[in-house]
């Protein structure tokens, strides 16, 4: 039998247990910027995260709840909607992947999987609290 119009990796993995980790995957890459996993992980992760990503920078309400469903927890949806995809300059091509040698036990590829762009998480936080200043100042005159 071949494979003809399968795609994704299965991992060995049930449905949920696929889904579980790529999702946990997904949201460590979000809130660290970088993570280091198998290269075939890394690899199906970067499949989603492009389209997350992609889908954060049209914004929205509709576009954050799609998210927000995609990754089950709402704080990685929130700093992906309201920190990453601000700083991100690109069209297309947000991830970067390098291979980081071989696991020792097994001999799996390990790889690195980070953001192209330099994102600064502290920058957009201050601009937050100072926007949340404002409407604070507005509402007490």
């Amino acid at each position: 039998m071949h494979r003809h119009g399968i795609k994704g990796r299965k991992f060995g993995r049930e449905t949920d247990q696929r889904l579980a980790l790529t999702r946990g995957l997904m949201c460590s890459l979000i809130r660290y910027q970088t993570i280091t996993t198998t290269l075939a992980r890394a690899k199906e992760i970067r499949r989603g995260m492009e389209k997350l990503i992609t889908t954060a920078k049209k914004g929205g309400l509709s576009n954050r709840r799609l998210i927000i469903k995609r990754l089950n927890d709402i704080e990685a949806a929130a700093i992906l909607m309201d920190v990453i995809a601000p700083q991100v300059k690109r069209d297309s091509g947000y991830l970067r992947i390098e291979h980081a040698g071989l696991r020792r036990g097994d001999n799996s590829e390990m790889g690195t999987i980070s953001f192209v762009d330099e994102i600064d998480y502290e920058l957009e936080s201050k601009n937050i609290d100072t926007k949340d200043k404002k409407a604070t100042k507005k509402e007490d005159k």
